[in-house]
């Protein structure tokens, strides 16, 4: 593969990251302190959204395992035909609407049409990985370039959206350090003195950020188009015959090394999904970092962006099980921040955070090819499989994300949670230091320890690339 052929396919994916990473960071803060529904209806905004979105990932499994090769290839028609549907629906899912009492259902039916679509996007396109070419290094490389790109995506998308707009909770009315004596009444005071001017200017620089969001998918979509060809199964035997859906999402769930890699990283990707919808609210309720939290999502943005390539060297010279080590990092700095909230310590642990996020990014997808390869050796005469394990593989981790966001957001609605106000209770506060600190530190241990398992080693992939060589 060229390095042009690479980049073209890393940008492809970037603005997957951008809305990805905006709705991560502020669709749980935005919901709460501009839509100002409860808790609890955000709960079910985000479940029922991160549930839409898995339950399509195989139903786009399904169909497009079943689409016919066309000139421009067998996936590529799917992401080209979903993109300005997406663009339509993230906009109008950071619209808010003029009526108040079906709010909550217009945010879950937007989020769940964007949920869907953002599926039908990243399965073709993840599964792309496979039709690039047949070589291990190659697919290594390109998803090397992928992730890196799709870091710098999720930077900045995170950048953007945090600088458009940060001025809609940066509140002049609300002191950073509140005095000794805090009474009641200050707890209650809210922190939006007009609300119509308020609420116009925090909707407006919320639909400002989606617009250019938008633009940005569009963008990627050309590049992907223009740079990236597609190859008609490179690895089947013209005897092979397409494994129908039902029966080879039957065999990959009973494949040990696909199981052990999925459940190790659904925990991992929920731990991280949680880090990242609840910092912002930690920074601006919990911490006292009110007028530092867009600066610190950059941080951790940029530390995971640059250390992509590190930990592409890493698994390369020690192996893949070995680098997934590096996830743990973050485990005890966060535990530092949520007891010492001090501001050079927070720039501190978004920094180490970021090398822990770019690693739990890039390895399951340079991981999953290995997978395929494995499946493919033990059944050597059906192909049409890839698009089964990436969509199957998505589902689980967005459902267990979906889950821990609804749970998390739900605990904040137990304990009290009100938007709008200067101080939130102590219940509240806990709450979002346990959802930082203890819960992604034991879901992050367990999916280590269920990795450990994981059975495929750096000798046994070369040993399934020459066993397919010889096949081919």
């Amino acid at each position: 593969l060229s390095i042009c052929s690479k980049l073209c396919y890393a940008i492809g994916g970037a603005p997957n990251q951008v809305a990805g990473s905006a709705a991560a960071f502020f669709l749980q803060i935005y919901l709460l302190d501009v839509a100002h529904i409860t808790p609890f209806h955000a709960s079910l905004v985000l479940f029922i959204g991160k549930a839409s979105g898995a339950f399509a990932d195989p139903v786009a499994g399904f169909f497009i395992s079943k689409s016919r090769w066309t000139r421009i290839g067998r996936l590529m028609p799917w992401m080209l035909a979903c993109t300005p549907f997406t663009v339509v629906s993230y906009f109008f899912m950071w619209y808010l609407p003029p009526f108040v009492s079906g709010r909550a259902a217009w945010y879950v039916i937007f989020n769940c049409l964007f949920q869907a679509l953002i599926t039908l996007f990243q399965v073709p396109y993840s599964a792309l990985t496979m039709f690039l070419s047949t070589d291990q290094k190659d697919r290594d490389s390109a998803t090397a370039y992928r992730m890196t790109m799709e870091v710098l995506g999720t930077l900045i998308g995170a950048a953007l959206q945090g600088q458009i707009v940060a001025s809609a909770h940066v509140s002049h009315h609300c002191t950073v350090n509140p005095p000794v004596n805090t009474t009641d009444s200050w707890h209650d005071t809210t922190s939006i003195p007009d609300p119509s001017d308020i609420l116009s200017h925090q909707a407006k620089v919320y639909m400002i950020a989606a617009g250019v969001i938008g633009g940005v998918y569009l963008l990627g979509i050309v590049v992907l188009f223009l740079g990236v060809k597609e190859k008609d199964d490179p690895y089947a035997l013209s005897s092979d015959r397409a494994i129908p859906f039902c029966k080879g999402l039957g065999l990959t769930m009973k494949h040990g090394p696909y199981v052990k890699l999925t459940a190790s990283f659904l925990l991992i990707s929920t731990a991280v999904q949680l880090e990242q919808s609840n910092f912002v609210l930690f920074c601006t309720q919990a911490s006292g970092l009110r007028n530092h939290f867009q600066y610190l999502v950059v941080t951790i943005l940029v530390s995971a962006a640059v250390s992509v390539p590190f930990w592409q060297k890493i698994l390369q010279r020690f192996g893949k099980k070995c680098a997934a080590c590096g996830i743990s990092w973050m485990i005890p700095f966060a535990v530092m921040l949520v007891t010492i909230p001090n501001l050079i310590l927070a720039y501190f642990v978004a920094f180490v955070s970021g090398l822990s996020i770019a690693a739990s990014l890039l390895l399951p997808w340079s991981m999953l090819p290995d997978v395929v390869d494995n499946f493919r050796l033990q059944n050597p005469h059906g192909k049409g499989q890839e698009t089964i394990f990436y969509s199957s593989y998505v589902f689980f981790t967005k459902m267990s994300a979906g889950i821990g966001l609804g749970i998390s957001a739900a605990g904040l609605e137990f304990t009290g949670y009100k938007p709008g106000i200067c101080r939130q209770s102590d219940d509240v506060i806990l709450t979002l230091k346990i959802l930082i600190g203890a819960v992604p530190g034991i879901l992050i241990f367990m999916g280590l320890f269920i990795l450990i398992f994981y059975p495929i080693t750096e000798q046994s992939r070369k040993e399934t690339k020459l066993a397919l060589e010889e096949l081919r």
